[in-house]
Parts: structure tokens; sequence; C-alpha cells
């Protein structure tokens, strides 16, 4: 079963920042890890889904000319619009996986932390729909929590290997790596929208 909305508004009603984004070594180096395995200095159009409290979103949004940030979370929007207060070219949207994401192309999109909350049949859609909005050429970047989480449908490996399983219909693989360990870590891939 895909987490409903109201897990996240307990999350978020319990913490300003629920996970330590802003605060973490942990984070900090992760999301220097995946801004560097962009392949491209530059992008157009970027779409980032579930950007929690907008940590990364700042970051990407200095790497492209227009950036989509969503999240379903109301008061995680609200927390990343007063971050990037000082970012003119950040569009907040509400939505979710699988079926409520904005309309591309894009040629960068970011999963990062959000396909482990779907259930293996609403992550078929979901990977469906990012790609119907990734532009040939494009990049796709996933990057999730290594290890099981009692609430979560599935596991960070579960997505990315979902997400592989679609190389050479649609995807070609560019890069993966694993950072950290069992306790602390997490998995990135990068892809390519072929034609």
């Amino acid at each position: 079963m895909t987490l409903p909305p109201d897990y996240f508004e307990d999350v978020y009603a319990a913490r300003e920042d629920p996970w330590d984004f802003a605060s973490s070594p942990y984070e900090a180096a992760k999301y220097a890890r995946t801004l560097a395995a962009l392949p491209r200095t530059r992008y157009r159009r970027a779409l980032e889904v579930g950007c929690s409290i907008g940590v990364l979103t700042g970051q990407l949004a200095e790497r492209t000319e227009w950036m989509v940030a969503t999240d379903v979370n109301r008061q995680a929007l609200k927390r990343s619009r007063a971050r990037n207060a000082g970012a003119a070219n950040i569009q907040f949207i509400q939505g979710a996986l699988p079926d409520r994401l904005p309309v591309g192309p894009f040629d960068l999109i970011v999963l990062s932390e959000v396909l482990y909350y779907l259930s293996v049949a609403d992550l078929d859609v979901a990977l469906d729909a990012v790609l119907a909005r990734l532009e040939p050429g494009g990049t796709l970047l996933l990057v999730h929590w290594t290890p099981p989480v009692h609430d979560y449908p599935q596991t960070g490996d579960a997505v990315h290997e979902a997400a592989l399983r679609r190389v050479g219909s649609g995807l070609r693989w560019l890069h993966g790596e694993r950072q950290g360990d069992a306790e602390q870590g997490y998995r990135l891939d990068l892809l390519e929208r072929t034609a």
C-alpha cells in the first residue's frame, strides 16, 4: 500500500525538519554527491518530486534555468518556499506520485527519497508518468536510503531495481553508486532518456 497523505501530515506536524535535512552531515554529503553525479553543469527545466523542506531544492535551482518542486504535503511546501524565498526560478506545486505530476517536458527529473513510499503497482505507474515527462537525452537521477524502514512499502534497492528494469526500454543507465553502510547508507543511479 502506498503511504497516504495523512502519514506526512503527522510527520511534518511533529517536527520542522523531520529527517534533519538541514543539519545532518550525512544529508549534506548525500546532497554533494547528488549534485556531483549530474552530467551537465546546467539544465533548462528540472522537476524535483518530493521536495520536502527544500534543502536540495535550492541547490538544484542553482543549476537550472527553471525548476518545478512538488510535494504531497502543504506544510513541507510552505517550508520549502520560505527556505528558497530568494530563488525566482522555482515554482512550487502540491502534487503526488503516481498521478499528480506537472506537465513536462523536463531535461532533469530528480527522485530523491520518495519512491519507496509507493506500492509496487503505484511505482510502475509513477515511473511511466516520470518517463513520459522526461525529454529524450534528459537526465533521471534516483537517490534513496537503502536500510529497510518498517513504515515504508518498499526499500531503496527495490525501487532502484524497478527503474533499472526499464533500461533498454526508454532509458540508458549511466552511473550508479552506494554510499554509507547497512545502518546509514544510500544508493544513487543516474539514467538518461533515450529517443
